[in-house]
């Protein structure tokens, strides 16, 4: 079996490069370095048997040479940094990207798998959020690059499902975190976790009182497996219902840094930042057989771990 990755040297990405390696695949990664990181996230698994790499940018056309099995679409920046940046970088690899591997998964008749996000239900107003909850969004907000541009990349996965048949999956990730994500990426863990290690306040945005439920990514990479062999075609949450309000999550990471700096308060940067976001992750339980097993206080302790290698290492060194 041979997999493309696309977003291979990415946070998610790299991880599930090494799974599917571990499982007996053939593996061709993808990316352009707009946002991930060979030597740091890639380094343990560049010289092995089966793994190939391309730079290559999807959103241009991709020529793939021999047959794959599976095309895994995990390309795009995810941080809310990179959405007053990168904006139309963004919304590109989610409709000229997503268009270019569809058309190469129907032409080699291979499995097509999209990470979408949680972020397609926006600011919501149901809680917990299901699949069929079709969102809160607006599509002119400092966050729409993201948001909308993760809408239409699942448009256009059901419409080529619809129109040609392809075998695809949708998988709507919530809050990832771990190890290979980046230090100034910007989002909540690792921005509290490198605070931390530095000795630093905490600088959080609003009172605190929004909530996250945060998934360790080898948890995610289990039931992106899981789902690129089901029959599911409709979206899944993929995502842990541990629902955690942001000063918790801090209070956490600095017990696990041993920091002894209070929390510091800043306003919100962006006024469609959502207030609550929890999974119901039933559809993945019935359909998948797929729980989260890793517990937040765990996840992070590999993940304080791990950042305090990168930083004494420095950012580009494999750990």
């Amino acid at each position: 079996m041979r997999a493309l990755v696309c977003g291979a040297a990415g946070f998610v990405g790299s991880h599930l490069v090494a799974r599917l390696l571990d499982d007996g695949w053939q593996v061709l990664g993808v990316d352009s370095f707009l946002t991930g990181n060979l030597r740091r996230n890639l380094g343990p698994v560049l010289d092995r048997t089966g793994f190939e790499f391309l730079e290559a940018d999807i959103v241009r056309s991709l020529a793939v040479a021999g047959p794959l099995d599976a095309v895994f679409h995990l390309a795009s920046p995810a941080s809310p940094a990179d959405f007053s940046s990168l904006q139309l970088e963004i919304l590109r690899v989610h409709s000229h990207g997503m268009w270019n591997l569809l058309e190469l998964a129907r032409t080699k008749q291979a499995r097509f798998l999209y990470t979408s996000s949680s972020e397609v239900y926006g600011d919501p107003e149901v809680h917990p959020q299901r699949e069929d909850y079709v969102g809160h969004v607006d599509p002119i907000g400092t966050r729409s690059c993201y948001d909308e541009g993760k809408r239409f990349g699942e448009a256009l996965v059901m419409a080529y499902h619809r129109r040609h048949g392809l075998r695809t999956s949708i998988a709507r990730l919530f809050n990832t975190y771990g190890p290979h994500m980046r230090p100034d990426d910007g989002r909540v863990i690792p921005s509290f976790v490198s605070s931390a290690l530095r000795g630093e306040p905490a600088r959080i945005h609003g009172d605190g009182s929004q909530t996250r439920s945060f998934c360790y990514v080898d948890d995610t990479v289990e039931g992106l497996c899981r789902l690129l062999n089901s029959d599911l075609r409709e979206p899944v949450n993929l995502g842990n219902p541990d629902e955690r309000t942001i000063l918790e999550l801090a209070e956490i990471i600095n017990d696990l840094a041993g920091n002894e700096a209070d929390c510091v308060f800043r306003e919100l940067p962006h006024a469609d930042d959502p207030k609550r976001r929890q999974p119901d992750i039933t559809r993945a339980r019935r359909h998948l057989g797929w729980e989260p097993r890793v517990s937040l206080l765990d996840g992070l302790g590999r993940t304080v771990g791990w950042f305090r290698q990168v930083m004494d290492k420095g950012p580009d060194e494999p750990v």
